[in-house]
């Protein structure tokens, strides 16, 4: 197999699991559920530092998404 096929699939599935916990934190968010919110926070925020330090997202991109998410968070309540 290519390694351009290895790092592809990588990327798909790491790609895919981070829009998963955006959404669950999305969907925490908008239900009013703080604990949960922040609990799916931290999830993302992990997620978004390790996609950044294997490659999948540039550092800048992950700290963007990361600081979007908090201020959405500290909005709510």
């Amino acid at each position: 197999m290519r390694s351009s096929e290895r790092r592809r699939l990588r990327n798909r599935a790491v790609k895919n699991k981070l829009r998963r916990l955006e959404k669950a934190y999305r969907a925490a968010l908008a239900a009013g559920q703080k604990d949960e919110a922040n609990k799916a926070l931290q999830a993302v925020t992990s997620a978004l530092d390790k996609a950044a330090k294997s490659g999948v997202l540039h550092r800048g991109t992950a700290d963007r998404k990361k600081s979007r998410l908090a201020v959405r968070l500290h909005a709510a309540g």
